[in-house]
């Protein structure tokens, strides 16, 4: 480690803590050429294993590109989209591994976009998991009403009202 003060390489840890979250160490450090005190601070870098065997680090921006595809036109913001990324960094870092299965980044994905947003999620899976027919989606669909993960439709200006009265069927 260079000293950000004079350059010199012969620097030592005076203390370690790791950060309330776990996923990095807080290391304060002490220049022995200048005296000069810093801190450091060290994370785990994830890496992506492809079904290849090739690796490469995992990176943020990469899994939020291909969200954003599927989130087009619905009415989903770049800082629910930085979030989701976030959400989707954590739970990998929570794994405890540093090289991560990519299939595991998609299954990472899944569960936050299904909360974000019901079309986008199935935009998504259908990719992800390869539909070949309509079948594919309506059994996706009866999955999600199976879990109470789908939410009544209304207009995307109107919140949905348990105390709206329900329209008398017209007859015709």
């Amino acid at each position: 480690m260079h000293c950000p003060f004079c350059r010199a390489n012969d620097t030592r840890v005076v203390d370690s803590r790791v950060t309330e979250d776990g996923s990095s160490i807080r290391r304060r450090r002490t220049c022995s050429a200048c005296g000069q005190r810093f801190t450091t601070v060290e994370q785990m870098q994830l890496t992506i294993v492809k079904r290849s065997g090739a690796s490469e680090p995992f990176e943020r921006e990469k899994a939020v590109a291909g969200v954003r595809k599927a989130c087009k036109g619905r009415p989903v913001d770049e800082d629910q989209l930085a979030c989701l990324g976030q959400a989707v960094e954590d739970a990998l870092r929570a794994s405890g591994s540093a090289a991560i299965p990519a299939h595991e980044v998609g299954l990472a994905i899944l569960g936050p976009l299904r909360e974000l947003d019901e079309v986008a999620y199935l935009r998504f899976a259908s990719v992800y998991r390869a539909f070949t027919s309509a079948a594919d989606f309506e059994d996706e669909i009866a999955q999600m009403r199976r879990d109470g993960a789908a939410r009544p439709a209304h207009a995307p200006d109107e919140a949905p009202s348990a105390d709206r009265e329900p329209q008398p069927a017209s007859t015709g």
